[in-house]
């Protein structure tokens, strides 16, 4: 691990290098700290629509990941155990103790890797919308995602995300290596159904009703936290013992679900 240091920018961030990597992070509101991951091609910018409601009781920590948004991306794969090493020494970095953390999509990967490989950096967990299995994935999306390389940069100049990088990245020409990396990461199999199975820390399992997966499968994941298998009882002594929940939102996408208010009143329910 590298030597943390800060150095201040323009904007309402700062960058901060830890573990090979120097990550743009923001900071909203006070209180218990929260950390919010983002989804694949996007950046901490993705919740902004709901950062007011989750900062109004929260010391939001919002970091752009590898090679997104303000972060340049460095000499290696797009990998979600070093991305949630990243996290883990920010948080270090930070002096944050047990601070929540929101994942989203890939941004839900890297913080169930973060869960499963530092436990005792995370206080409660909430991943959204991020399946566990890549056979779980709808195959017209794995087919849409196999078509995910950097020759595609050229077709998706007039996307939100192909702007956006233009304007925020440290080096805008990046950009179809980052859809090379991504588009490698998303050819792998995976199959995190033991990091499930080891999580210690209170889980809210979090799914638009139309996402990338079908509800069924969040709601497989909810049951390897012992979810959904009796009744709850009155006085909710047939709920999960870990403190473990599952929302299913309904009436959103995989692409509406984190700027959704549903989202942000799910998230601010289960971290009380």
């Amino acid at each position: 691990m590298s030597a943390p240091r800060t150095r201040s920018t323009t904007g309402s961030g700062s960058y901060m290098a830890v573990n090979g990597i120097e990550l743009y992070v923001e900071e909203h509101g006070e209180g218990r700290p929260l950390v919010l991951l983002h989804g694949g091609l996007g950046s901490g910018e993705m919740f902004g629509p709901v950062l007011t409601a989750l900062a109004e009781h929260h010391r939001v920590i919002l970091p752009d990941l590898q090679g997104h948004g303000r972060t340049a991306d460095i000499d290696r794969p797009m990998d979600l155990g070093a991305m949630a090493d990243d996290i883990a020494a920010l948080i270090e970095h930070l002096g944050l103790r047990h601070p929540d953390v929101v994942g989203f999509s890939i941004g839900g990967g890297v913080a169930l890797q973060l869960a499963a490989r530092h436990p005792q950096a995370v206080g409660k967990l909430v991943l959204a919308s991020a399946g566990i299995r890549r056979s779980a994935t709808y195959p017209e999306i794995l087919a849409q995602q196999e078509q995910v390389n950097g020759a595609a940069a050229a077709f998706m100049t007039e996307t939100p995300m192909y702007q956006s990088y233009q304007r925020d990245a440290p080096r805008p020409e990046d950009f179809p290596g980052l859809l090379d990396k991504l588009g490698a990461w998303m050819m792998q199999d995976f199959d995190f159904t033991e990091q499930i199975r080891s999580l210690t820390m209170p889980t809210l399992i979090v799914a638009a009703d139309a996402d990338l997966c079908p509800p069924s499968h969040f709601v497989e994941v909810f049951a390897l936290l012992d979810g959904g298998q009796r009744d709850g009882g009155w006085m909710n002594e047939g709920r999960p013992e870990g403190g473990h929940a599952l929302a299913i939102l309904p009436g959103l996408t995989h692409y509406s679900l984190s700027d959704s208010p549903l989202f942000a009143a799910a998230v601010q329910s289960f971290l009380g």
